[in-house]
C-alpha cells in the first residue's frame, strides 16, 4: 500500500488525484477530516503507518526550518520502527540551494538517506504558480525584485506526474534523485511581456517595507525574499531537468505563471 501525506495541499492532492486514476493502491494522510488517515506531524503518537510499504512524504515546509526538521525527522522515526520499506521524499531543486528554505529539505534527505529505509527523492523547482503568485501586477505593472534572472519553474501538476510516475513502480527508482526543474527559464520581464505590463521591480528595500505591511507568519518574508535575490543573482534557471525522464510533454511554465498572475492583479 502507498500512503501519500500532506493529502489536502496542492500538489499531494494533485498526486493522490492522479495516483487514484492510474488504478494504484493509495491512501491520503492529513489533519483534515477527509484524509484516510488523520495525521499530525506535531503530534508523532498520531502517526500511523501500518501495512504501509511505500511511504510518499510531502515535505511539511510551511514553518521554521526546526520545525520542519522535527516534524520530518519524527515521521522517519515512526515509518522505519512501524516496517516502512521506501520512502519518497518530495524536496527542492539543487538550484535552491541559496533559498532561505533549502535547510530543512537538505537535512531531510540526509537523514533519509542513513535511515535504512529505502529512499528516492523528487527534487521539485518552484511552481509556475507561485512564479506567477508573486509577480502579480501591483497598479498595473509588474514590481516584484526578480531581476533578469531567469526561473526554470515547473507546473505543479507536471511535478504530480513525475511523483505517479514513480509511484508505479517505486523498485525501479530506489537510491535516485531527480532535479525536476521546468524544461525552459522563464523571468518576470516574460510575464510581464506576455500580460502587457511594464515590468518596474522595486528596490529591495522597498520590497522589504512592503512585505513588512502583509499579515505573514515570522518566517514567510525572509523566505520570499530569498526567492528575489536567488532570481536575481541568477541562481534559478538551469540548463538540464530529468523531469523529461518522467513527464512525456511538460507544460509551458510561462503561460501557467502568466495566467495567475494575471488572475491575481492588484489594481
Amino acid at each position: 500500500m502507498i500512503l501519500i501525506t500532506g493529502s489536502s495541499g496542492q500538489l499531494a492532492s494533485q498526486i493522490a488525484h492522479q495516483a487514484s486514476e492510474a488504478g494504484l493502491d493509495l491512501r491520503t494522510a492529513s489533519r483534515a477530516p477527509e484524509a484516510d488517515r488523520q495525521m499530525d506531524f506535531d503530534h508523532p503518537e498520531t502517526l500511523d503507518f501500518s501495512g504501509v510499504d511505500t511511504l510518499f512524504l510531502t515535505s511539511a515546509g510551511y514553518a521554521e526550518d526546526d520545525v520542519v526538521m522535527r516534524r520530518h525527522g519524527a515521521v522517519m522515526e515512526a515509518a522505519r520502527a512501524q516496517g516502512v520499506g521506501h520512502v519518497i521524499y518530495s524536496s527542492l531543486h539543487a538550484s535552491g540551494a541559496h533559498l532561505g528554505f533549502a535547510l530543512a529539505h537538505r537535512w531531510t534527505e540526509r537523514a533519509l538517506q542513513a535511515s535504512g529505509m529505502k529512499w528516492t527523492i523528487l527534487r521539485n523547482g518552484l511552481y509556475a504558480e507561485l512564479v506567477g503568485a508573486l509577480v502579480a501586477p501591483r497598479g498595473g505593472k509588474i514590481t516584484t525584485p526578480f531581476g533578469n534572472g531567469g526561473i526554470s519553474a515547473v507546473a505543479r501538476n507536471d511535478l504530480a506526474a513525475a511523483a505517479v510516475s514513480v509511484l508505479k513502480a517505486p523498485d525501479a527508482h530506489v537510491g535516485r534523485s531527480y532535479e525536476l526543474a521546468g524544461t525552459s527559464a522563464i523571468s518576470a520581464a516574460d510575464i510581464a511581456g506576455t500580460l502587457g505590463v511594464p515590468y518596474v521591480p522595486n528596490t529591495f528595500e522597498a520590497e522589504r517595507e512592503l512585505l513588512g505591511q502583509m499579515p505573514l507568519l515570522p518566517f514567510q518574508a525572509p523566505m520570499l525574499m530569498s526567492i528575489a535575490s536567488a532570481a536575481t543573482a541568477g541562481y534559478l534557471a538551469v540548463e538540464n531537468t530529468d523531469l523529461v525522464e518522467l513527464v512525456a510533454e511538460p507544460q509551458d511554465a510561462l503561460t501557467i505563471a502568466s495566467a495567475v498572475a494575471q488572475a491575481m492583479a492588484q489594481p
